[in-house]
């Protein structure tokens, strides 16, 4: 193992990966928090005008989506791995540690998801986290071969799916589908597909009030964050031990030579790269029909979008260590200190520009100019985290956090 005996001393390449992974989730979410429909998956289903349109859908398709969020992941993983070695150095228990703060964690999570986006993650993290701990003393290559376990479940089993649906398809398209497999085509073409009247009932009810789409998550949607862990759990989980398996190596911690950070990097991106834009013409050529798009999104790109998370740490990783002294990089890594507000704060700043009871802005730009958005919360993102941790230990979310899982108030001031 290649960790250091470190107890209290921050990482730049940690934090400033954490930043780059936060900042690029609301590339990802970005598109869920403006568009209805089945807009987030399928480019055509809402917000398509121009090849603009088309490109970014590409460029988000092979680059960010699910790399992003498999990143922070990973990175959740690394931290999780190094909260529980700091504990046990300092004398305390790391199960209590790591529970009250999964705990807690949770409690955010359903916060968020019921009362602010509805796209949480952190109710994923935390029911994930619940079984992380079991893995922490494990060696490198026992985190890798369950990770690798995990992912081929969770492939079988979304492969299973799409074989499923492909043959309802076929037996719709036929003729022969009874009404139970053409309710499931709905329900997948409504997800993944492009069903205008899915996008109106979007539309109306996110163009409403607040309390119209509260009452809709704690409704019908109520559910929705214990489903995910079984819809993203063993992806998930197997991303967090890829993350406590490349933290123990020394990867993430900066202490590769930057030879080996280059052979990873080049060979990850080669490896998905190709694969990533031969599935996103398949979608293409299949008209983007749900069952493409689900089979696409969530079976056929999963193994790649694995290897260029682990890409994307590398090459960030080169940047970062080739630039130890550079103002952004140091901005970045203070984005990545706070991301736990920075993650939650995102979501109550868009949504108040995109819902009703905000500006309104829902479904009105189409998917291109919504990156602008992106880059002017990328810059506020930026523009605070340095100045507040010049004066604070942690970030506002991250000393609640912090202080409910330890059960006392935690000194906030750095004065």
């Amino acid at each position: 193992m290649a960790t250091t005996a470190q107890t209290s001393a921050r990482y730049l390449e940690l934090d400033a990966v954490r930043g780059f992974a936060v900042m690029g989730i609301l590339a990802m979410n970005i598109i869920m928090m403006a568009l209805p429909g089945g807009s987030y998956f399928n480019p055509l289903a809402y917000g398509y005008e121009s090849l603009v349109d088309g490109a970014a859908w590409l460029f988000n398709f092979v680059f960010v989506d699910s790399k992003m969020r498999g990143l922070f992941s990973i990175l959740f993983g690394a931290s999780a791995a190094l909260v529980i070695e700091r504990a046990a150095a300092s004398g305390q228990s790391p199960a209590r540690v790591h529970y009250a703060r999964m705990l807690w964690l949770l409690v955010f999570g359903m916060i968020h998801f019921y009362f602010i986006w509805e796209g949480d993650i952190l109710a994923l993290y935390a029911q994930c986290g619940l079984v992380l701990f079991f893995f922490r003393n494990l060696s490198i290559p026992s985190l890798r071969k369950w990770a690798i376990g995990l992912f081929s479940a969770q492939f079988l089993l979304f492969g299973l799916f799409s074989a499923m649906f492909f043959l309802f398809q076929g037996m719709a398209d036929s003729g022969t589908a009874d009404a139970e497999q053409l309710q499931a085509l709905a329900e997948i073409n409504a997800d993944f597909g492009n069903t205008p009247e899915d996008a109106n009932t979007d539309l109306q009810l996110y163009k409403g009030g607040y309390a119209e789409i509260v009452s809709h998550r704690t409704g019908e949607l109520a559910v929705v964050p214990f489903i995910a862990a079984f819809n993203a759990g063993l992806e998930t989980l197997g991303l967090m031990l890829i993350g406590m398996a490349l933290y123990k190596s020394g990867m993430l911690t900066g202490q590769w030579e930057m030879a080996r950070y280059r052979r990873w990097a080049v060979r990850c991106f080669a490896i998905a790269i190709p694969p990533l834009i031969a599935i996103a013409w398949l979608q293409y050529a299949l008209g983007f029909s749900g069952v493409s798009v689900f089979a696409s999104s969530l079976v056929l790109s999963m193994p790649f979008d694995v290897i260029m998370a682990i890409g994307w740490a590398a090459l960030l990783i080169i940047w970062i260590k080739s630039n130890p002294d550079s103002t952004l990089i140091r901005r970045v890594a203070c984005v990545g200190r706070a991301a736990f507000t920075n993650y939650l704060g995102t979501s109550i700043v868009m949504t108040l520009v995109f819902y009703g009871y905000g500006l309104n802005l829902y479904g009105e730009i189409n998917r291109a100019a919504l990156y602008l958005f992106v880059f002017a919360m990328w810059a506020l993102m930026l523009l605070w985290s340095q100045p507040w941790l010049m004066r604070f230990r942690y970030g506002p979310l991250e000393w609640l956090w912090r202080s409910l899982a330890r059960g006392k108030v935690q000194r906030l001031s750095l004065g």
